[in-house]
C-alpha cells in the first residue's frame, strides 16, 4: 500500500513554508524531544513532508502551495522537471500559450521574469532550508533509525541541490552548518555545488540502508544520484568523470536486485506501485495526496475531452495540452507497423504528424505514455491521477551503462552495453541491435524512445552537444517551425529576478 504522508499535522508544527529563496531562519516550534514525547511516530511524519515537496504542492490537498505561486500546481516539484526538461526539447510541447510556458516551449526570449524559473528555485529553496532545520532538530534527540534518517535527509537536500546545479548552474550553499544566518550567502558556484552534492552522496552512500519501504531513498537510489552526477560532470565542472559514473551505475544494475518490468506499459500505469523496474519513485494517490502538479499533469493534459476518450486513460478530464512532435514518434518510423509497443503510445487519430503550428492540437500526437488506469486497462476514471512518476528506473541505468562503455569507461564492457540495451528494446517488441549499431547517436535516440516525457531529454541533448546552436534541430527550437539555432547560454536558465533581488550576492549567468 502506498504512502506519502503519515503525520501531517505534526509535520506541519515544525515545517512552515519559505517562500523566500534565502529565508533559512529556524522554523522549529516544538522540540523533537517534545514532538516524541508526544509520538513517537514523530520522526517518520516529519521525514514523509520532507518527500511530499518532491511529490506535492502543499500540506493541504491541491490548491495548497508551500511556495508563493498564483496557481497552486504551477509550483510542484514534477511540474517544473516536465516543463523545463521536456518541453523546452525536442519531444514535447505544450499549446497553452501561457506567458512563461510558451517561451519554455519554443526555447525563446527566456529572461530572469519567467515564472517557472522562480517556481522551480522556490522549490528547490524551500525543500533545502526544511531539510537543514530537520538536521538541526534531529542533533537534540535519540530516535529509533537515526543514522538513515539523517541521511535519507541529506539525500533529499542533495537531489534539491543536484537540480539547481542542473539548470540554473549555480546559487547559495545553504546547509545545517550556516542555518539561521541573518547575512545573505555568497554565491556557489556551479563547482562548488558539485562538490558539495558529490561529498555528501559519498558520505552517506556506505551507511544508507540497501532497502527501503516503497517511495524511500535507499542506497541504490543514491547510486542512482551519484552516476548521474558523474555522467553530467563534464557539463558541471569541464572535466568528466565516466569512471566514477559507472561505479555507481553497476552498483544500481548489480546489487540493487530490480529488473525490467516485463510489461513497458505497467511502468506507467496506476498499478506501477508493484513494478520490479522503479528505483525511487514519487508518490500519487488519487485521494491522499492529489496534486495538480503530480503524475495528473502528464495524464490529464495529454488528454482532450473532445477528441479522445478519457476513461480508456483513467481520467474525468482533459486539459488539451501536450503533444509530441515528430522527434520522438519519428524514431519509430511507420507508428501504424512498427512492433515497438512504444510505438502504439501516441494518439493519432484525428492529428497531424507535422506539428505546423504548436497551438493547434491536432498539430503533433497526444502521448498517452503515462495513464491512470491499471496496465490491464482496469480501473475507476477519477479527477486525480493515482499512477506513481518513475523518477528512476533501470532502463535508464542500463542505457546510462551503455552509453559509459561507449565513452570508454572503466568497469563497463561492448558485450554488458549491447545486451543490456537489446533487453530494453526486446522488452517493448523492438528488433534487437547489433554492435555494428551501437553507437553514441543511436543511445541518445534510444533514450528519447525509451525516456521521453520523464524529465530527462534537455540534460541529455546538453551532454551530447546537441542542444544549443545548429548541431541538432527540432520542430519550433527557436521559435521556428522547422526549427533553428539557439544561443550557448541557454544550456542554463535564467537567475530569476526575485532570487536577484532577496540576495544582491548573487550574479546572473551570462547572457540575461
Amino acid at each position: 500500500m502506498k504512502k506519502i504522508i503519515t503525520s501531517i499535522a505534526i509535520a506541519l508544527t515544525v515545517f512552515s513554508a519559505c517562500t523566500s529563496d534565502l529565508d533559512v531562519s529556524p522554523k522549529v516550534q516544538l522540540t523533537l524531544e517534545e514532538l516524541l514525547a508526544n509520538d513517537p511516530n514523530a520522526v517518520e511524519g516529519l521525514v514523509s513532508r520532507l518527500y511530499a515537496s518532491y511529490a506535492l504542492t502543499g500540506p493541504e490537498g491541491p490548491g495548497s502551495s508551500d511556495i508563493e505561486s498564483p496557481d497552486a500546481g504551477e509550483g510542484a516539484f514534477l511540474r517544473a522537471i516536465i516543463n523545463l526538461q521536456d518541453f523546452t526539447a525536442d519531444a514535447m510541447k505544450n499549446r497553452w500559450g501561457d506567458d512563461g510556458l510558451d517561451q519554455l516551449t519554443t526555447t525563446s526570449n527566456w529572461d530572469r521574469n519567467n515564472k517557472f524559473f522562480k517556481l522551480f528555485y522556490d522549490r528547490a529553496y524551500f525543500t533545502i532550508p526544511q531539510c537543514n532545520n530537520f538536521l538541526q532538530a534531529l542533533q537534540i534527540a535519540d530516535f529509533p533509525n537515526e543514522e538513515n534518517i539523517v541521511a535519507e535527509t541529506r539525500f533529499l537536500r542533495a537531489l534539491a541541490y543536484y537540480n539547481i546545479i542542473d539548470v540554473f548552474g549555480k546559487g547559495v550553499l545553504a546547509t545545517e552548518e550556516n542555518f539561521g544566518q541573518s547575512a545573505p550567502l555568497e554565491e556557489a558556484s556551479r563547482t562548488e555545488l558539485f562538490n558539495y552534492v558529490e561529498a555528501e552522496l559519498l558520505a552517506i552512500e556506505p551507511v544508507i540502508t540497501t532497502s527501503s519501504s516503497y517511495g524511500r531513498a535507499n542506497r541504490y537510489v543514491v547510486d542512482m544520484l551519484l552516476a548521474k552526477l558523474y555522467l553530467n560532470a563534464e557539463v558541471y565542472t569541464g572535466t568528466a568523470r565516466w569512471d566514477d559514473a559507472a561505479t555507481y551505475i553497476n552498483k544500481v544494475i548489480n546489487e540493487g536486485g530490480y529488473a525490467l518490468d516485463t510489461n513497458f506499459v505497467k511502468v506507467f500505469s496506476a498499478d506501477n506501485d508493484s513494478s520490479t523496474e522503479i528505483i525511487f519513485p514519487l508518490i500519487a494517490e488519487t485521494i491522499s495526496s492529489q496534486s495538480y502538479g503530480n503524475t495528473t499533469y502528464i495524464v490529464n493534459g495529454s488528454l482532450s475531452a473532445d477528441t479522445m476518450p478519457l476513461a480508456q486513460f483513467g481520467a474525468t478530464g482533459g486539459w488539451t495540452g501536450h503533444r509530441a512532435t515528430k522527434a520522438w514518434y519519428g524514431l519509430f518510423g511507420d507508428l501504424a507497423t512498427s512492433p515497438d509497443v512504444r510505438a502504439s503510445l501516441f494518439w493519432t487519430t484525428g492529428h497531424n504528424f507535422e506539428m505546423t503550428d504548436y497551438k493547434d492540437w491536432e498539430d503533433g500526437y497526444p502521448s498517452t505514455k503515462f495513464r491512470n488506469t491499471n496496465s490491464d486497462g482496469s480501473g475507476t476514471p477519477t479527477e486525480f491521477s493515482g499512477t506513481d512518476f518513475p523518477f528512476y528506473r533501470l532502463a535508464d541505468a542500463y542505457l546510462m551503462y551503455a552509453e559509459l562503455s561507449l565513452r570508454g569507461a572503466n568497469g563497463t564492457n561492448a558485450s554488458d552495453a549491447l545486451k543490456y540495451v537489446n533487453d530494453v528494446r526486446t522488452r517493448s517488441g523492438a528488433p534487437t541491435i547489433t554492435s555494428g549499431d551501437l553507437t553514441l547517436d543511436f543511445i541518445l535516440d534510444e533514450r528519447a524512445r525509451e525516456l521521453n516525457l520523464e524529465g530527462h531529454r534537455r540534460s541529455d541533448l546538453i551532454r551530447f552537444k546537441k542542444f544549443t546552436g545548429n548541431s541538432y534541430i527540432w520542430p519550433w527550437k527557436g521559435n521556428t517551425v522547422n526549427g533553428t539555432s539557439i544561443p550557448e547560454h541557454y544550456k542554463l536558465f535564467p537567475i530569476p529576478a526575485t532570487a536577484l533581488q532577496a540576495n544582491p550576492n548573487l550574479t546572473q549567468n551570462t547572457g540575461y
